[in-house]
């Protein structure tokens, strides 16, 4: 039993959350974020796997529609912020600069206009 323990918070331990994506946990001013390191974790990594999964239909929708980089990350970023949302807003433009950054394209320009982020 302490082995298993030992090696969930071992686990635990070895996932570092970016600050990119802590500081949607911090307002400002603030130096304690918002939340539990556990919740946190959650998320990031909930985040993250979405971005990883988003890249192949992001790519094909930049071949298919030829539309711009940027056109095809706002149309993900809208997606993610529908009526059906999983996410914050705060982390759907995470998720976007994220998936801009695996994919080696500019980050999301239009997708933090005003009233998204």
């Amino acid at each position: 039993m302490v082995h298993c323990h030992n090696e969930e918070m071992s686990d635990d331990s070895q996932l570092i959350v970016p600050p990119s994506f802590l500081a949607l946990f911090l307002p400002p001013g603030r130096t304690r974020p918002v939340a539990p390191r556990e919740e946190i974790a959650a998320r990031y990594e909930f985040c993250e796997d979405l971005a990883q999964m988003l890249t192949e239909p992001a790519t094909t929708k930049l071949w298919e529609l030829g539309v711009s980089e940027d056109v095809v990350l706002e149309r993900m970023h809208q997606g993610l912020t529908g009526d059906d949302a999983t996410v914050s807003s705060a982390e759907a433009l995470w998720i976007v600069t994220r998936l801009a950054e695996l994919l080696g394209w500019n980050g999301p320009e239009s997708a933090g206009g005003p009233g998204r982020a």
